[in-house]
């Protein structure tokens, strides 16, 4: 079976609840997109805000508290919210990768060595059973290296370990200077480059469940995993998973009877998050950013910057200010796509006003080269943008 460009568009949006919101509970919100970045605190929220009806902020804070949903490095080696009950499968799935890079030439050069890191670890464990800040582990780490080899010993344990972030603070349960503790029920022992199987068995079949149909190279740049263990692992699962054929001939697999609409299926428009999971999870952006686009959103230093999503495909970025949500688009939009932008945006102001009314502003320097205000600083100065919006006025402050 062959399948387009659009109806993998669709597929993804189906998938990841962009095509209507859902009446699902935020744990099984989290659990059917598989997993939601969180390198800024703001993003898991606005995330469900985007797919769940009538998303309360409050019970993701719940979740956070009770660790029924956790925050930790995992896949790409950034931070993720993830159901708990996924946290260790997903964690031994990428454990070869976070040997090799938390480990890696940092550490090193402290002079370290992985034996260290295995000896380190359950003693750091059991530290963190209860919260403790940054500052905390790394005075633990200095008194058992020594100061010189303090920075390169904690950054390396901080991802290699099996940690999760403690909620801190107001206004997302998580601020910029975050707190660690254990993962409950954490095994010690670290298990080096060894590739566990049955747990990356487990998050390819969660991640063709939440972004198939997917490539090996989709389901290795998700992960950030090598691509030989995938395919040796999609060898074993017979017909749990089937193989299309994508749009440029290559091996696609999902699940069998995963939802697939039709390439015509409306698709209304949205807010995305900063580095929201739909810009990150394939190898192939193009199902969801159009190439011309992607170096506009996706920036060299790695910022992902908050996007409109206009039928299913990015074709702008979105910011908050004190007078209101703004919004650049890259190309002319129709009025109708604009007062659709703009519903979708009083909706998000209400969530703002109760907790951060200006989110994300310290990546606000990018607003003048992307809406043509700067004097052609970055690359995507001068690149046709379509039409600069404010999109909701915040109402005035008592």
């Amino acid at each position: 079976m062959k399948i387009t460009a659009r109806e993998l568009n669709r597929a993804t949006l189906s998938r990841q609840l962009l095509l209507a919101r859902e009446p699902l509970s935020v744990l099984d919100g989290v659990r059917r997109v598989t997993a939601l970045q969180a390198q800024h605190p703001a993003s898991p929220y606005i995330a469900l805000w985007n797919r769940l009806t009538d998303f309360a902020p409050a019970e993701l804070d719940a979740a956070f508290t009770e660790r029924a949903v956790v925050k930790a490095t995992l896949m790409r080696i950034t931070l993720h919210a993830v159901h708990a009950g996924d946290y260790p499968a997903f964690r031994a799935a990428m454990r070869p990768t976070l040997y090799a890079s938390r480990l890696g030439a940092r550490f090193a050069g402290a002079g370290l060595t992985p034996a260290d890191a295995e000896e380190l670890v359950p003693e750091l464990l059991a530290f963190a059973r209860r919260p403790r800040t940054s500052a905390e582990m790394q005075a633990w780490t200095e008194e058992r290296l020594g100061a010189e080899k303090k920075d390169g010993g904690w950054w390396g344990l901080k991802g290699y370990a099996p940690l999760h972030h403690a909620p801190t603070d107001a206004p997302w349960s998580f601020g910029l200077r975050p707190s660690f503790v254990a993962a409950a029920d954490s095994d010690p022992a670290p298990g080096g480059r060894v590739v566990d199987a049955q747990a990356l068995r487990t998050l390819i079949l969660r991640y063709l469940a939440g972004f198939g149909p997917a490539s090996v190279a989709d389901v290795a740049q998700f992960a950030m995993v090598q691509r030989a263990p995938v395919r040796a692992v999609l060898r074993t699962v017979g017909d749990v998973v089937e193989q299309l054929q994508g749009p440029d001939g290559s091996a696609l697999f999902d699940l069998p009877g995963a939802s697939r609409p039709p390439a015509d299926t409306p698709a209304p428009p949205r807010l995305m998050a900063m580095w929201d999971s739909v810009l990150l999870a394939y190898a192939d952006r193009s199902r969801v950013i159009p190439p011309d686009y992607r170096p506009l959103v996706i920036r060299r230093n790695g910022d992902v910057l908050p996007t409109l999503l206009v039928d299913g495909y990015v074709a702008g970025v979105w910011r908050p200010t004190a007078e209101g949500i703004e919004a650049t688009a890259f190309h002319p939009l129709s009025p109708a796509t604009w007062d659709g932008l703009a519903a979708e945006a009083r909706s998000l102001t209400a969530l703002l006003n109760d907790r951060e009314t200006q989110v994300y502003s310290r990546y606000h320097h990018w607003w003048a080269k992307l809406s043509g205000e700067g004097e052609g600083e970055g690359e995507g100065q001068g690149q046709g943008q379509g039409e600069v919006r404010m999109l909701q006025p915040l109402p005035p402050a008592h």
